[in-house]
C-alpha cells in the first residue's frame, strides 16, 4: 500500500525531528530545513520547490524563537528594536504564508497541520522570565499563524484542511531552574517530552480526520486550561 507523503519543514529542530522520527515509518517523508540551506523567506525557493515536490500533507514546525539563555542581554518591551520584532513576523508570518499557500496550489494536497506556541493564545508569564521578557514578536507571531490556520481552513476548504497544534514548552536544552519553574504551571507538572508530539500530528494527517478543519488543538500539559 502507497504511503501518504509529508512535507516537514524545521524538520530538524526539536519538534520537527519529533515529528519525522514519530512518521517515518508510516509515511514518505520529505525533511526541509534551513540547516539544509532551505531559506523559507525565499519566496523564489519556496514557488520552486513545491512546484516540483508534490504531497499529501505539510507539517510547519520550523520558526524563529528566542531561547532561555542567561547570558542574553536583559531586554524588556520597551528594550526591544522594532527590527528584531521584523525577524518574527518575516520568518513566523510572511514565509509560513507563502510556504502553505504554495502547497495547496497543488492538486495533491489535503492537509496542513501548522505548529503554534501557547504564547499565541495566552501571554508569558513574567515570573519564568526573571529579569528579562519572552520577545514580544515571538507572541505576536504565533498568535497570528493561529489565526491564518483559521483562514486556511475556510478558504482552502473542501479540498484542503488546516489545522494547528498550540504546544506547551518542550523538554529541551533549559536550565533546570527553568524546567522546574516551568512545571509548576503545567497541571501535569511536566516539560513535554518529545515523544509526546507525534500521536496528535499522525490524527491530523490521516484519514481519521477528514471532517477536522480549523481546528486549533492545544497539546500543552493543561497550561492554556487554567
Amino acid at each position: 500500500m502507497k504511503k501518504a507523503r509529508v512535507i516537514v519543514t524545521g524538520s530538524e529542530g526539536i519538534v520537527g525531528s519529533a515529528v519525522c522520527a514519530a512518521m517515518q515509518e508510516c509515511y514518505e517523508v520529505q525533511k526541509l530545513s534551513l540547516r539544509f540551506g532551505h531559506d523559507f523567506t525565499d519566496e523564489e525557493f519556496v514557488k520552486n520547490y513545491f512546484r516540483e515536490n508534490k504531497a499529501e500533507y505539510l507539517v510547519n514546525c520550523f520558526g524563529f524563537n528566542d531561547h532561555i539563555d542567561s547570558d542574553k542581554p536583559q531586554e524588556t518591551l520597551f528594550d526591544v528594536s522594532l527590527e528584531s520584532i521584523q525577524k518574527y513576523l518575516l520568518v513566523n508570518v510572511v514565509a509560513l504564508i507563502s510556504v502553505c499557500r504554495e502547497f495547496a496550489k497543488n492538486t495533491e494536497s489535503r492537509g496542513i497541520v501548522n505548529i503554534s506556541s501557547i504564547y499565541g493564545m495566552v501571554s508569558p508569564i513574567p515570573a519564568l522570565y526573571k529579569n528579562t521578557e519572552k520577545h514580544v514578536g515571538y507572541s505576536v507571531s504565533k498568535a497570528a499563524g493561529i489565526q491564518l490556520t483559521r483562514h486556511l481552513a475556510t478558504h482552502l476548504a473542501p479540498r484542503v484542511r488546516a489545522n494547528c497544534v498550540v504546544l506547551g514548552g518542550v523538554d529541551g536544552d533549559q536550565n533546570p531552574e527553568f524546567k522546574r519553574d516551568y512545571a509548576e504551571y503545567v497541571p501535569v507538572k511536566k516539560m513535554m517530552q518529545k515523544d509526546e508530539i507525534g500521536g496528535i500530528i499522525e490524527y491530523l494527517c490521516s484519514d481519521k480526520s477528514t471532517y477536522t478543519t480549523g481546528a486549533v488543538i492545544p497539546v500543552d500539559g493543561g497550561w492554556t486550561a487554567w
